[in-house]
């Protein structure tokens, strides 16, 4: 979009070459199992820093000590009537896939998990969403002292189980639906890349109003002999207390199958071959327990820089965590390799006389898996030196599990991936490429949503067994990637966007998104709000404001377009356009949780990884909030104020 934006180099490197490179990194760190906590992440973190302190790049590894959820000490889930019949947990060994046995796996489980041993009647709650929970009750189902049968999706785990303990389930129960992800969907694994009887989704269960250290909320969590301040009480936390455990469709259709009750609605209707049925009752009893023993455990982040020749203050930062549920071939370490590819290949550039000009940061966070540890952590740690250098935040979570380019952003990063994605399939400039906007699920959230910092998460998507054991490199070899060239290529991505941000004399950040995006956004909220509530909001302010802003972008396009600036005059510019994010810095913080501080975006609080775009305007309409629309409609009018100020001072150093 700008002139004078600079293209990236092209390194003289044969295909072979680099294809066989980025699957040695990946080989290289997913041969074992390595969850947050173990000696197996360690030995990837130790990986990860040798690779890039051999290549150049200046590389610390920074240490908290936070409080982690580790696999039980013991679980089980068995029927104990009518029938006795423990209930599988493990994926089934598959012999063509040697990792599926491997001796360090563990049971399928959740982390945060409460402890306890308990048995009762069993109640099926569809995805075990709040309005499910609410068309339970409105059924007359007795939720209280009933373990929870509930599928995968339809929002984050954790809150499945935040709903069931507050409708007074005692335990819960989480499976994977063939609906959903298995034959219902095409072939299984090991012929297909759909979900067998026996894979099971392990994940996160935390809930908080915040991400990262639960007992360490705003402040770093730093090793017990730097830490000075007062961790909370984990009654102060509010952890979840009932037991939660996942398993694989074959086990939950041995529950299904002997429940009794009423038949469920059509839309509750899962895929196993029965009718799914609301309640078990009384003639069905499950037992299951949990034996899960949380304590403070020490993480790592590796940091490898690159300080810029001539603004060596502001920073480029790409980031992806290493740590896994088990192999994390797919996620996360197919974006773990792909950052070790840059960094190699930039060391290559290096060599040849390249250096950025802008500081350049590779980040690859501990215990993202666990609640965003090891990213919050850093955010936390150094938030408002962070918000004073960083131009943007590239976070590559899983970036290479398919053919399928996918992006999501703030405004400002939107043109530039645009661009860069068309000039690398052959098209023209400007051909309409569909980004979404950032949600919840990983560790942009602190740069982005607490720090209102220009962020994106992008990659090449498709389909994997997300947090199974079948997650390794036999099944990404087989499915995924089997020579390294979709590894390759969007390296070759990710570097250019790397050398425009860092290089580009004038900064590659698109002010006019703003306008653009924002028109549409207001609109589909007042679409929602007149569907659901029959009225239109009070949003004259806001709806005032936003059509001067778009007025007053129209100019400022033409003026960036095209034009030719001095260094003096970049000086100026460039600051300038860094600062439109800021206006939709909220230092109180949302209604929802005063950690998020963006007006712009948030994750959905009550789904976990959905984006709330405008978010305590979706909190309003979410509680039929009439006053707190007009509330709002104020803060989001001076927000604009602000962007319309950004604009017209813009406008000024243009016609200088």
């Amino acid at each position: 979009m700008f002139s004078g934006s600079l293209a990236a180099q092209k390194i003289p490197f044969n295909t072979t070459a680099k294809e066989s490179s980025y699957h040695r990194h990946l080989e290289a760190m997913c041969t074992d199992p390595h969850p947050a906590g173990t000696l197996a992440n360690e030995k990837v973190r130790d990986y990860i820093a040798q690779n890039l302190q051999d290549w150049g790049w200046h590389t610390e590894i920074h240490s908290y000590d936070v409080y982690l959820s580790p696999p039980p000490t013991q679980s089980g889930i068995e029927i104990v009537k009518p029938i006795r019949m423990p209930l599988n947990q493990w994926e089934y060994i598959v012999e063509e896939d040697s990792f599926s046995e491997h001796s360090m796996l563990t049971k399928g489980y959740n982390s945060w998990s409460g402890s306890g041993d308990i048995t009762g009647e069993v109640i099926y709650a569809n995805y075990g969403r709040l309005e499910d929970f609410e068309k339970l009750r409105s059924l007359g189902v007795e939720i209280e002292g009933k373990i929870v049968l509930a599928r995968y999706g339809g929002n984050f785990r954790g809150f499945k189980a935040k709903f069931a303990e507050a409708y007074g389930a005692l335990g819960l129960i989480i499976f994977t639906d063939p609906t959903d992800s298995g034959y219902s969907r095409g072939l299984v694994y090991p012929e297909g890349v759909q979900f067998s009887a026996s894979a099971i989704q392990r994940g996160s269960l935390l809930t908080l109003d915040y991400p990262g250290d639960p007992l360490t909320p705003f402040v770093a969590a730093l090793p017990a002999e730097e830490f000075q301040g007062q961790r909370l009480s984990l009654k102060e936390v509010g952890l979840h207390q009932i037991p939660v455990l996942p398993i694989g469709y074959g086990s939950a259709q041995e529950i299904l199958s002997r429940m009794q009750g009423r038949p469920v609605p059509a839309e509750w209707q899962g895929g196993l071959p029965m009718t799914y049925r609301l309640e078990g009752g009384k003639d069905l009893q499950v037992r299951m327990f949990v034996e899960q023993k949380p304590g403070i455990t020490p993480i790592h982040n590796v940091v490898a820089t690159w300080e810029g020749s001539e603004f060596p203050e502001e920073k480029i930062i790409l980031g992806c965590h290493y740590d896994a549920w088990t192999y994390g071939a797919a996620d996360p370490n197919s974006g773990t390799a792909l950052l070790l590819l840059l960094a190699e290949n930039l060391a290559r550039l290096k060599n040849q006389g390249w250096q950025p000009k802008r500081t350049l940061q590779l980040l690859h966070w501990d215990a993202e898996e666990q609640g965003l540890m090891g990213s919050t952590e850093w955010v936390e740690q150094w938030g408002p030196e962070l918000q004073n250098s960083v131009i943007a935040y590239i976070n590559l979570d899983a970036a290479v599990t398919g053919p399928n380019f996918y992006a999501a952003a703030s405004p400002s990063l939107k043109t530039v991936i645009e661009e860069i994605v068309a000039g690398a399939k052959g098209e023209a400039q400007g051909t309409p490429l569909q980004i979404g906007n950032l949600g919840g699920g990983s560790d942009h959230i602190g740069f982005y949503m607490h720090l209102g910092i220009p962020s994106l998460s992008m990659g090449m998507g498709g389909g994997y067994l997300y947090h199974t054991a079948y997650d390794n490199l036999h099944f990404y070899k087989k499915f995924i990637d089997s020579t390294g060239l979709l590894g390759g290529q969007m390296e070759e991505i990710c570097r250019e966007l790397a050398l425009r941000l860092s290089d580009s004399p004038l900064l590659p950040l698109d002010p006019t998104r703003y306008g653009k995006d924002l028109v549409q956004h207001f609109e589909n909220f007042e679409q929602q709000w007149l569907k659901e509530l029959g009225q239109k909001p009070q949003l004259s302010l806001s709806r005032e404001r936003l059509s001067l802003l778009v007025e007053k972008t129209l100019p400022l396009r033409q003026k960036l377009l095209g034009s030719q600036f001095t260094q003096e005059q970049l000086g100026r510019i460039n600051p300038a356009l860094r600062e439109w994010e800021s206006c939709f810095y909220y230092e109180q913080g949302m209604p929802f949780g005063s950690w998020y501080r963006s007006l712009y975006a948030s994750s959905d609080p009550y789904s976990g990884y959905s984006s709330w775009v405008l978010p305590p305007l979706q909190l309003a309409l979410f509680n039929r909030e009439t006053e707190a629309v007009e509330t709002w409609d104020k803060v989001y009018a001076q927000a604009l104020d602000c962007l319309i100020e950004k604009c017209e001072q813009l406008l000024s150093l243009l016609e200088e």
